[in-house]
């Protein structure tokens, strides 16, 4: 059976560009960043129209405290 390895090394492809690596990253982080916060936003609003007798207008208006508070302090 004949084997299928490479007699040259791996790493004949192109130069890495690390400046748009690093933008990649950064973008990726930020909407890791800002997802979470949804997600935690998102669980406390709940929480708090389910679990208590506010309602859905004060858990939406929650909501939006929590995420622009979070938005700003994440920046």
């Amino acid at each position: 059976m004949a084997e299928n390895t490479p007699a040259t090394p791996a790493e004949t492809g192109a130069e890495m560009d690390y400046t748009e690596h690093e933008k990649t990253y950064d973008l990726f982080l930020a909407v890791i960043k800002y997802s979470s916060l949804v997600v935690v936003a998102v669980l406390v609003a709940m929480a708090f129209g389910f679990f208590t007798s506010a309602g859905f207008f004060s858990s939406t208006v929650l909501f939006i405290l929590i995420s622009v508070i979070g938005a700003w302090l994440l920046r």
